[in-house]
């Protein structure tokens, strides 16, 4: 039996009908998965926002192993995290211009991390560091912490 040319070759129309479906799935799964990505996001920052519940014993056990790490590694200083400048009451703005009172910016894990500091580590001479760590579309994005032994 003989094919007719329209089982076997398709139209231009139907091709371009094709790709238009093909086309609009890719976009549809992007934005699902572009949705789920920031509801991740959102879900982080809320979760950072609020108080982490970890003791000061247990803190002071993590920051030894950051810093014996850091330590046997030849460093004299460690990023000991990254946050998003919503953390902070006027996204990092004090921080980047290193204003007196900056560290009253601080909210949520940002906020205890410094307290910490502050009552434990600044008293054995450990310093840290708050500084815009990326400037997406020239305005300061995340912020990063840095704690130091030299």
């Amino acid at each position: 039996m003989a094919s007719s040319i329209d089982d076997i070759l398709p139209t231009a129309k139907d091709c371009l009908k094709r790709s238009a479906e093909m086309e609009a799935e890719k976009a549809a799964e992007y934005a699902r998965k572009r949705k789920a990505a920031e509801a991740e996001k959102n879900e982080l920052l809320e979760k950072l926002a609020k108080p982490s519940g970890v003791s000061d014993e247990e803190r002071m056990r993590r920051a030894a192993a950051i810093i014996n790490r850091a330590v046997s590694n030849g460093l004299t200083e460690v990023e000991v995290g990254r946050f998003s400048n919503k953390l902070f009451t006027d996204k990092g703005r004090a921080v980047n211009q290193q204003e007196p009172g900056w560290e009253d910016t601080l909210t949520g894990l940002p906020r205890e991390l410094y307290q910490f500091w502050r009552k434990h580590l600044e008293p054995r001479g450990y310093r840290i560091k708050f500084q815009v760590a990326d400037w997406p579309d020239g305005m300061p994005g995340d912020i990063s912490l840095t704690l130091m032994w030299r």
